[in-house]
């Protein structure tokens, strides 16, 4: 085998094990933002510790420093969305793809999108003065299910994505199966920012999020079903387009940015929808069919006779 095959087979240790700057660094700003949310939920639960929390409710002032603190842990979480969809986009367009980057991006993932969000639920609505005992015994349960179903979920796009398991037969479909994971974390992230920004006190607020961990179990869920779910890496960004298309194009994204507490939250509720719906009409077509060869099967036997 020449040098220039070995360098470009993935089945090469040197090869699999290279790490390429601009893509893993990328990754690394991955986890750094996982990581910053995580401090930034542990501070605001700091700030609601029963000491602190009555010298600052006293003030008026413990909703809005905890809630400063979510919301910073939420526009980290959703950083780690765009390094995350940066990282991939940067390997495959230079052809600086590699296995260690690949199980690299894994960790960071588990971090920003496992850990974070299971943190920020847990945290939000275990609460000081608790009007929900229950979650005192479960939120951790449903944290770490959440948890566990995202690095189940990793493990299992690791398995399938591996070069072994498609040496000389390209992967014909590029839909995800299950719930990406960091669409799963924009979801839990983006519902916090919104109802972050609708309550104004913190009965509200824990009446609110009393949803956040029926939404981790739905979430929980869809990563480990086998719903797929488009992963846009076949978009050509250097496509041409029609300048009415264009327009449109920038017209959506500054109305999203003018309206990001509810868009974002709708953005991702509406690419989870998107999963289960196609899902549904695949399964309906599939009951079709079978129907279809029934009768068939059916009709070939009632002529032979």
């Amino acid at each position: 085998m020449s040098d220039l095959e070995q360098r470009d087979n993935p089945y090469n240790v040197t090869q699999a094990s290279r790490i390429y700057f601009l893509p893993n660094l990328m990754t690394a700003g991955n986890l750094l933002c996982g990581f910053l949310a995580i401090i930034r939920c542990i501070q605001a639960r700091l700030i609601t510790d029963a000491g602190d929390y009555a010298a600052l409710h006293a003030a008026g002032d413990a909703l809005h420093a905890s809630s400063a603190l979510y919301t910073q842990a939420v526009w980290l979480i959703l950083a780690a969305v765009v390094f995350d969809s940066l990282d991939g986009r940067l390997a495959r367009m230079g052809g600086r793809t590699s296995l260690f980057g690949a199980e690299f991006d894994s960790l960071a993932d588990v971090v920003s999108f496992g850990v974070a969000p299971a943190l920020m639920v847990f945290f939000l609505i275990l609460t000081p003065r608790e009007e929900y005992p229950w979650f005192r015994e479960l939120g951790w349960i449903i944290a770490f299910v959440y948890l566990l179903c995202g690095a189940v979920r990793l493990a299992r796009f690791n398995v399938i994505t591996n070069p072994l398991l498609h040496r000389g037969d390209p992967e014909s479909n590029k839909d995800f199966l299950g719930l990406p994971v960091p669409a799963a974390a924009g979801t839990i992230a983006s519902l916090v920012l919104l109802l972050l920004n609708m309550v104004v006190n913190a009965r509200e607020l824990r009446q609110l999020t009393i949803i956040l961990p029926l939404l981790l179990i739905l979430v929980s869920f869809l990563m480990v079903s086998t719903v797929r779910y488009p992963s846009f890496k076949q978009i050509n960004w250097e496509l041409k387009t029609r300048f009415r298309t264009f327009v449109g194009l920038i017209i959506g994204g500054v109305i999203i940015w003018r309206l990001q507490e509810i868009a974002f939250f709708f953005l991702f509720l509406a690419y989870i929808f998107y999963g289960l719906f196609s899902h549904y009409q695949k399964g309906v077509r599939h009951v079709q069919r079978r129907a279809l060869r029934r009768k068939i099967v059916k009709m070939k036997q009632e002529t032979s006779e």
